[in-house]
This record gives C-alpha cells, structure tokens and sequence, in this order.
C-alpha cells in the first residue's frame, strides 16, 4: 500500500520508548508518507535505553490541518507529552477532523488527556487500564484495536500489526 501524499507526526518525548518511536517512523516512510518527528521543543530527547533524538519539528510550528495521521508512541514520553497543552489540542483538533490518531503502550494517556476516548473501545499497556476506563473508555486486552479513527495497541510485541493497521486506514482516505 502506497502512503504517496500523506502527511504523518510521530511525537517524541523525553523517555520515549525508542522501538514504538523508530519502528512506526521509518514504516511510514517506507509505505511512502512524508513523516515528521514532533515534540515541544528543539530539544534532543533520551529514551528509555538512551537513545538520542532530534524532533524535525516542534509542535508550535504545525498546524494540524496539514497532517492525516499522528502516531504517539510510548514509554514515559506520553505523560511529558499530555502535559504540554498545544500538544493535546493538537490530539484533539486532529480527532475533531476525523483524521488517524494511533497510540500504543502508554500512548492512550495522551488520547486520554485531550478527552477523546469516552465511549471509545482502546487497548494500551495493561497498567495504564483503569485511567482510561476512568476516562470513559471500554479497554480490551487485544493486540490493536480500532474505534473509529483511533488506533490503539499494547506494547513493542504489537507494532507489526499496530502499523499495518494504520498503513490500511491511512490508505482508504
């Protein structure tokens, strides 16, 4: 499936979870979208295993109608990230447009935070399970599930299946 014209930000945060970052990234870019890495600042951010990586782009620089999908990975960088409020009204103004909002692991605590998963069936790492139900989802335990628009899988195990399903999605539109 060809991604030729779409436009796709993966979001990095400090503490990202370096394969839920790389791994989605370079599998857009390979299906053909033009793939941008986006977080607050300019910063060059460490992950979990040290990994050193530069955003493309901060999120002030971007306006959300020129994207079709965002990607938010996990590890630790999701809470970093739902604490940033130009960050979340991206989340939201990106789910408002219809457009693919995909998180995996930790990453539904973003969708969470910008208040776009009540009555939405998600899947993430099993801890963060009761702060979405909290938030008004219906969790499953499930490799990737798609409600809608919004995309969520568990943990590294998934990205295989979790970035096919938003190559497929992205590529009906």
């Amino acid at each position: 499936m060809n991604l030729d014209g779409k436009n796709v930000v993966v979001l990095l945060a400090e503490f990202y979870e370096e394969i839920e970052f790389w791994y989605p990234y370079y599998r857009m870019k390979e299906a053909g979208a033009k793939v941008l890495s986006v977080a607050s600042s300019s910063n060059i951010f460490i992950g979990k295993n040290g990994l050193k990586a530069k955003p493309d782009e901060i999120i002030s620089n971007i306006g959300h109608e020129n994207f079709d999908a965002v990607i938010i990975p996990g590890g630790f960088a999701p809470d970093y990230l739902r604490r940033d409020p130009q960050i979340v009204d991206f989340i939201r103004r990106m789910n408002e447009q219809n457009k693919i909002t995909a998180a995996i692991c930790h990453g539904p605590w973003l969708l969470a935070s910008a208040k776009i998963i009540e009555n939405k069936t998600v899947t993430s790492f099993y801890s963060i399970k009761d702060d979405l139900v909290n938030a008004g989802a219906y969790w499953i335990d499930q490799e990737v599930v798609v409600d809608g628009q919004i995309i969520t899988s568990r943990n590294p195990n998934d990205l295989p299946i979790f970035c096919k399903t938003i190559i497929e999605l992205l590529s009906k539109d």
